[in-house]
């Protein structure tokens, strides 16, 4: 069932106040293993020189730089929580941040080329909602990568101690089930221990079934 916009603006303030005390967390260094496994998720997002890009849950920026190297036009950097953004701002001020609810983004449509969501889809709670709004910005044959640089196992464990419920990420089936109803395609999925990419590309012609 879904949720009521009451329930998700509950939940989203409780993200928002969460991630706002671990900014932290984020900060260099990271992981071993992590940077390289970051390289490898932008990488299949296939930006373009001169594309647009949408870094959803954008955190801190950890991505930035990451997907600057490809020599975007514009990045767009989304995320709840304003005190990680502040945090972006200063660190990549060419990015743009936007303190918002992905669903509730409002760039014009057929806008952007590339979405990236990277350790942030079990955090979202209206999947349906964002996903047919990232659909409406997105350019046709634009890419959707949904990630985790940790793999699904990492979200697992995060489950019992999370103070916002915790989705897995999808299988090929559900994440079929859920995208093609807003005009995607499953192009590749990656499913290993350490590591989660699912892309999906935005068909030509999409029937807005959802408007």
């Amino acid at each position: 069932m879904k949720p009521t916009n009451d329930e998700i603006r509950r939940i989203n303030q409780v993200q928002r106040d969460f991630f706002s005390g671990l900014i932290h967390v984020f900060d260099p260094p990271l992981p071993e293993g992590v940077p390289e496994r970051l390289e490898k998720i932008v990488a299949s997002a296939r930006i373009n020189k001169g594309e647009t890009v949408l870094d959803v849950g954008s955190g801190t920026g950890i991505l930035i730089p990451l997907i600057r190297a490809y020599q975007p036009r514009t990045i767009f950097a989304c995320d709840l929580s304003e005190a990680m953004l502040a945090h972006l701002r200063k660190q990549y001020p060419y990015a743009h941040a936007i303190a918002a609810d992905v669903r509730e983004i409002s760039l014009p449509n057929d806008s952007i080329d590339v979405v990236i969501m990277n350790a942030c889809y079990p955090n979202i709670v209206d999947k349906d909602s964002s996903i047919a709004n990232i659909s409406r910005m997105m350019k046709p044959n634009g890419r959707m990568v949904i990630s985790h640089p940790m793999g699904k196992s990492f979200i697992d464990s995060l489950k019992e101690k999370s103070p916002f419920p915790l989705d897995d990420f999808p299988q090929r089936s559900e994440a079929q089930d859920l995208f093609e109803a807003y005009g995607f395609e499953i192009q590749d999925l990656i499913d290993e221990p350490m590591l989660y990419i699912l892309v999906a590309v935005k068909k030509d012609r999409v029937e807005r079934y959802h408007e």
